[in-house]
This record gives structure tokens, sequence and C-alpha cells, in this order.
């Protein structure tokens, strides 16, 4: 499926990639239209009606993953509704003995999630994956979500990646779309984001069922190709947290 000779950097995404998607699924597809719907008076099937159009307004764009947003637009605490259902929060299945290969060949692995920094801080808590891992990207930090082709630009010159040597694994089609778009060599879907839903159709994208399929991870050549200057102009600034 991979030709791990070839790879060099390994970006990963978070949510229904690393971690199951159940638990955010969970969250905006019931626990948020139920307290939406105590704080106004309204049932739920009501709620979720109200909130369907609101929802897709910003949808590919880095408000939808802004809990700040959110809690301004709902009138919700997002971060600390999130935090109430936090025991849902899991990883997928064998995430960690893929991460440990991974580390093992010597690779450069780098989450690059889109998740607003305290959602980020809640996750990393509760599943310790940031030990495993050599560097973390929020898009928020970048100033551009995923699915934005200015994301990967600077993404490139923070962590100094070459595309034509790197392997994306996201189980957001739109995304990538977008990493497609730039260049980057080696793209995977994910075909259960949530385990507890049926598998997805990834369109023209090989996918994983488990990271089991990635598994053994062959050696890398023996010398990284060199980075190249980027042409799109000095380092991003990183907004603070």
């Amino acid at each position: 499926m991979i030709d791990w000779q070839r790879i060099h950097w390994v970006l990963l995404d978070m949510d229904g990639t690393l971690l199951d998607l159940h638990y955010d699924n969970h969250f905006w597809q019931e626990i948020v239209p139920r307290r939406y719907a105590e704080a106004r008076g309204l049932d739920v099937v009501t709620a979720k009606a109200v909130l369907a159009p609101i929802f897709r307004r910003s949808q590919g764009t880095l408000d939808w993953y802004c809990l700040d947003y959110w809690s301004r637009e709902l009138k919700l605490d997002i971060a600390l509704l999130k935090e109430e259902i936090a025991h849902l929060i899991a990883v997928q299945p064998h995430v960690m003995d893929f991460l440990e290969a991974l580390r093992r060949t010597g690779r450069r692995s780098v989450l690059v999630t889109n998740a607003h920094p305290r959602s980020l801080a809640l996750k990393l808590e509760r599943t310790r994956l940031g030990d495993r891992l050599d560097s973390i990207v929020s898009a928020h930090e970048i100033g551009y979500a995923k699915e934005q082709a200015a994301f990967w630009a600077a993404l490139r010159r923070r962590e100094a990646f070459e595309p034509e040597a790197t392997l994306l694994v996201d189980d957001n089609l739109a995304v990538l779309r977008a990493a497609r778009g730039y260049g980057i060599a080696q793209l995977l879907a994910v075909q259960r984001p949530d385990t507890r839903g049926a598998p997805r159709e990834t369109g023209e994208f090989a996918a994983v069922g488990t990271f089991l399929d990635l598994l053994p991870i062959g050696p890398q050549a023996v010398t990284m190709p060199e980075a190249t200057p980027s042409a799109c102009g000095a380092p991003a600034s990183t907004k603070p947290n």
C-alpha cells in the first residue's frame, strides 16, 4: 500500500485518524443539540433542525473547528461541555503500535490537526499521544484550516518537509485533496473514522481499515532528500494558544 522507502515524513490527522471520531460525533450530534434545546426551551429534534444550517455555514473553515467561535454563536460553554464527556475520547485500534514502529525507523512523525488548542490539549492529556510524536501542529497556530491551500505552504515553512517524500493519513477527503493539490505524494484515507459507524466511501483515495494495515513499516532510504527553500516567503507567524 505504501512505498515506505520513499517516505521520510509522516503527517497524521488526529480526530477520525489517530483518535476515534465517535467522541466528536456524539458531542456535536447529540450533546450540543440537547444542551442547545435545554437552554432555549426546544425539543431536541427542533434544535437539530435549527443547528444544521448554522453548522453548514462554517464547514471547511477554521471557524468550524473553533471552540471560541461556537461558544459565541450558540451561547454555550463548548470547552466545558467537551470536558464533561472526555471519558469517550479513545485512540483508534493499533495506533500506538504504529507510532512506536514509526519512531523506531527514524522517520519524522507530525500530528497535523484542525482541532482548537483547548480541544487538542484535552485529547493529548487523555491519550498521551504527544509522547509518541515528534511534532504537533494545530491549524489555529497556522491561521488556515487544512482544507485551505495556504495551510500546506505555511506548514512546509514550519516543518521543512519535502512533499514527494511525505505521507499524509487523514479521514477528511477535502483535506486529502488540498494536500494532493500542494503535491504531497502519498495520501491515505481512513475507512472507519468512527469505530461505531459504518465504513465510509473514500472516493479516489486508498484507505486504511486500521493502522495494522500499515505494519510492518519498511526501512527508509539511507539519505533523506534535502529540503528545498520555499518560494512562499518567511515562516508563518503563530498565534498564542
